[in-house]
C-alpha cells in the first residue's frame, strides 16, 4: 500500500490495486490505469493524438478532472462563472505535494486552483479521492464533481439501486450503450437513487472484473456514466449540478465531498467486503442492541403508562433498547381529518401524556435493564406550532409565494446560523435532561421552495453534518440512527455520523430480503436495522409466521415493532427464543455473503462469516416446484479448519474447503420457510 511518484507519473496503491495518472505535455492529467497491483517503472504512456478537428487532444485525453471549456465535450467536473462573465476554465497541472496523502494542484491563471486529493485508506483495499476548489478571484461555482474515473472497456454493465418509499434498495442491472444518469433533486440521497455505481464486465459474486465508486454525501447527487466514443467509460460523482451556485470571494475556498472507489478481478462479493470494511471504519464498533420501538403498537397515541407496559413485554423478549416513537412532544395529535399538523418544532415533552416528564418512564426502562431512547424530526416544523409562530422567516420559502407544505410540515433552513444553534441546543438539552441513549433522527419530507440562494442543497447537509457531530461531542456513546422517511438517507456521508440506518418503513418479511439484498452491495449490514412487526402487514398486507419475520430481520441489526400487548403467550415465548438466539450468533455476524442458489426453487440464501464460524440464513418464499433441496456452498471460511454444525437433525464436523467447494443441501418446504444454521470452528 502506498503512493509513489516516478517522473511525471503517480501511483496509488493499495493491497491489491494500482490507479495510475501522468501530466501530458500539454499538462493535463491523463488517467492511465485502475485495475490490479502493477509496478509504476512498468508504466508506459501509448502516445494520444487528435484524431480530427472534431476530436481533439482535450477531449481525446481521459482527464483526472476535467473543466469546462475549450475543447472539452464530454462530461466535465468543474464548470466556474468569473466576475467578467466568462465561463471557461482552462486547468494544467501546477505541482503536487506528497504526505499522508497525494495533493496535484491544478491552476488557470484567470484565478483558480483546484486540489485534487488521493488517499489510501489504511487496512482497506480502497482509495478516497475527493477536491478542493480554491477562488483566487470572486467565482460562482455552478457545477462541482468530487472525481471522475475512467475504466479501460465498453460495453460494461451497470449496477445501482432504485426505487421510492417503501421500496427502497431494488437492484438495477443495465447495460452501458451510450450515457446513464442517475441522481437526486430532492434534498435526500435517495430513495430513488443511491450515489454509488458498480460497473463489471461479465461478472459473478465470485469472477469477474469489477469496479465500484460511492459518494459521501446525503443531499443532491449525480452519478453520470458514460461510454465515451474513445473505447472507454468514464463514471463521474459529486453534488447535482441542478439549482446549484456556490459563490466564493477572493481566498474562499470549497471542498467536495469524497468519493471511496475499489476493484476486485474476484467479482461483487470482495468488492461488497471491501465497501462494508470502510463502512465499519466509520461507525462505533460497539454491538448495536436489539431494539424494541414502540410506533406501530401505538402511532401518536404515546402515553407514559401505555409505554411502561410496552417496557415490561420489550424486556420480557430480552430487549436490550426500549425506542419511544413519534407523538411525545408538543401537541402531537391527529386532527380529524386525520393529518397532524402541530407539534414538531415544540421539542417539550406532552404533559398529559407524561405528567412527569419522561422520567417515569425512563427509571422504569432501566430497572427492566435496558436502555431507552427517543424519536425527533429536528429539521421539521409544522405550521401551528409555537417555533414556526414565533420564526416563519426559519423555513424554506419562496419570495412571494405561500409555503409548501408536505404531510402538514415544513422544512427548517438548516442553512440559518439561528437555525442550526436551535436544533443543536435543542438536542443538547433534550439529552441533559434525560437519560437518552439512542436518538432516531428522522426526516419525512423532501426539500422545495428553497428561494434564492442556490448552494442550500449543500449546505443544508454541511449543517446536518455540523450539528450531529456536536451533538454527539458534547453527549459520547450517544447512538443516533438516520430516518429519512424510510431508507432516504443512506450513504457514506450518513454513515460518517449517524450509527444506525432505517432502510425502509416497509417491515414486509419478504420484501425486505430484496431490500436488505440490494443494500448490500455497497453498505455494511451492522448498520442495517430491520425490525420484526406485526402481520397482516400495514404495506403488502402479507400475513408471514413469525419465525420468517424473525429470521428476516436478524439478518441485519435485529429491532422490534410488534404490539406486543396484544401478542399471544405463545408468540412471546417464541420471540424471546429468537431475540436470544440473535444474540447468540451476533459474534459470528460479521462478513456478509450473497450465496448463489442453484436449485429451481427460489431460496434465498445470505451468510455471515468471521473468525469463529459462520451463520447460514436461507428462505424458502414458495415452494414452486415441489420438494426441491438446494446446494449452500458457504464462503469467507478458512480452508483447513473444521467447522462444527447441525443439519437434519444430525451433529456434523467438516473443513472449510469441503464447505465452500462442496457445500451442504438445505431443503426447505412449503411456504415462507426458513432455517438458520450455525457453523463453529473446532479448536484443534
Amino acid at each position: 500500500m502506498g503512493i509513489d511518484v516516478a517522473g511525471s507519473t503517480f501511483g496509488i496503491h493499495t493491497d491489491t490495486t494500482s490507479y495510475v495518472f501522468a501530466v501530458t505535455d500539454q499538462g493535463l492529467l491523463r488517467h492511465l490505469h485502475w485495475g490490479g497491483r502493477i509496478d509504476l517503472s512498468d508504466v508506459i504512456a501509448e502516445p494520444l493524438w487528435e484524431l480530427s478537428t472534431n476530436d481533439l487532444i482535450q477531449d481525446v485525453t481521459p482527464q483526472e478532472y476535467p473543466c469546462h471549456g475549450r475543447f472539452r465535450y464530454n462530461e466535465h467536473c468543474l464548470a466556474i462563472k468569473f466576475a467578467d462573465g466568462g465561463r471557461e476554465l482552462d486547468l494544467r497541472y501546477a505541482g503536487h505535494d506528497l504526505a499522508a496523502d497525494l495533493v496535484v494542484h491544478l491552476h488557470d491563471e484567470k484565478g483558480v486552483r483546484v486540489d485534487l486529493h488521493y488517499e489510501v485508506l489504511e487496512g482497506i483495499d480502497a482509495i478516497r479521492r475527493w477536491a478542493v476548489v480554491h477562488a483566487e478571484v470572486p467565482v460562482r461555482i455552478e457545477a462541482v464533481a468530487s472525481a471522475q474515473f475512467h475504466i479501460p472497456f465498453r460495453d460494461l454493465e451497470l449496477r445501482n439501486v432504485a426505487g421510492r418509499w417503501g421500496a427502497e434498495f431494488q437492484e438495477v442491472v443495465q447495460p452501458v450503450s451510450s450515457k446513464v444518469v442517475l441522481e437526486s433533486r430532492r434534498g435526500v440521497s435517495n430513495h430513488h437513487h443511491n450515489p454509488f455505481a458498480v460497473l463489471s464486465r461479465q461478472a459473478t459474486e465470485t469472477s469477474g472484473r469489477v469496479w465500484g465508486m460511492a459518494l459521501a454525501f446525503s443531499g443532491n447527487t449525480k452519478t453520470v456514466v458514460e461510454q465515451t466514443q474513445y473505447g472507454q467509460t468514464l463514471v463521474q460523482l459529486g453534488i447535482n449540478d441542478a439549482d446549484l451556485a456556490i459563490s466564493l470571494a477572493a481566498g474562499d475556498s470549497f471542498t467536495t465531498p469524497a468519493v471511496v472507489a475499489t476493484y476486485t478481478p474476484d467479482g461483487f462479493d470482495p468488492l461488497s467486503q471491501t465497501f462494508h470494511d470502510y463502512g465499519r471504519s466509520l461507525l462505533n464498533p460497539a454491538p448495536r442492541p436489539v431494539l424494541y420501538n414502540s410506533w406501530e403498537a401505538t402511532n401518536f397515541a404515546v402515553t407514559c403508562d401505555g409505554q411502561i407496559a410496552l417496557a415490561h413485554r420489550a424486556a420480557q423478549i430480552g430487549a436490550e433498547l426500549f425506542v419511544v416513537d413519534d407523538g411525545w412532544f408538543g401537541r402531537r395529535n391527529p386532527e380529524p381529518n386525520g393529518g397532524i399538523t402541530d407539534g414538531l418544532g415544540d421539542w417539550w415533552v406532552d404533559p398529559v401524556k407524561f405528567p412527569d416528564g419522561l422520567k417515569p418512564l425512563i427509571d422504569v426502562v432501566h430497572e427492566l435493564g435496558m436502555s431507552f431512547g427517543i424519536w425527533v424530526e429536528p429539521e421539521m416544523v409544522n405550521p401551528r406550532s409555537d417555533l414556526y409562530a414565533a420564526h416563519p422567516d426559519w423555513i424554506y420559502r419562496e419570495p412571494g409565494r405561500d409555503p409548501d407544505p408536505a404531510r402538514g410540515q415544513y422544512v427548517l433552513n438548516l442553512a440559518v446560523p439561528a437555525v442550526q444553534e436551535f436544533v443543536t441546543t435543542m438536542l443538547d438539552g433534550l439529552l441533559s435532561d434525560n437519560d437518552i441513549a439512542y436518538v432516531k433522527w428522522d426526516a419525512n419530507r423532501p426539500m422545495s421552495q428553497v428561494g434564492a440562494a442556490r448552494d442550500v442543497w449543500y449546505r443544508h447537509i454541511e449543517a446536518l453534518y455540523t450539528i450531529v457531530r456536536e451533538v454527539k461531542r458534547r453527549h459520547p456513546g450517544v447512538l443516533f440512527e438516520a430516518c429519512a422517511s424510510g431508507g432516504g438517507r443512506i450513504d457514506f456521508g450518513a454513515l460518517s455520523v449517524f450509527d444506525d440506518v432505517w432502510t425502509s418503513d416497509n417491515t414486509d418479511a419478504l420484501d425486505r430480503l430484496d431490500i436488505h439484498r440490494g443494500y448490500s452491495l455497497v453498505y455494511p449490514p451492522q448498520a442495517m436495522r430491520a425490525w420484526v412487526t406485526d402481520v397482516p402487514n400495514f404495506l403488502s398486507q402479507r400475513s408471514i409466521g413469525l419465525a420468517f419475520r424473525f429470521h428476516s430481520a436478524m439478518t441485519g441489526s435485529l429491532g422490534i415493532g410488534c404490539n406486543l400487548t396484544t401478542m399471544s403467550d405463545v408468540d412471546l415465548r417464541a420471540a424471546a427464543t429468537f431475540v436470544q438466539q440473535y444474540k447468540q450468533l451476533r459474534p459470528l455476524m460479521h462478513r456478509w455473503h450473497r450465496l448463489e442458489n442453484p436449485s429451481s426453487n427460489d431460496y434465498r440464501l445470505f451468510q455471515y462469516s468471521s473468525p469463529a464460524g459462520a451463520v447460514l440464513f436461507a428462505f424458502l418464499p414458495a415452494s414452486r416446484l415441489g420438494h426441491t433441496s438446494t446446494t449452500v456452498r458457504l464462503r469467507g471460511l478458512e480452508p483447513t479448519a473444521r467447522y462444527r454444525f447441525e443439519l437434519d437433525w444430525q451433529t456434523h464436523v467438516a473443513r472449510g474447503d469441503y464447505l465452500m467447494q462442496r457445500g451442504v443441501r438445505v431443503w426447505l418446504q412449503g411456504d415462507y420457510a426458513s432455517t438458520i444454521i450455525r457453523f463453529d470452528r473446532v479448536e484443534d
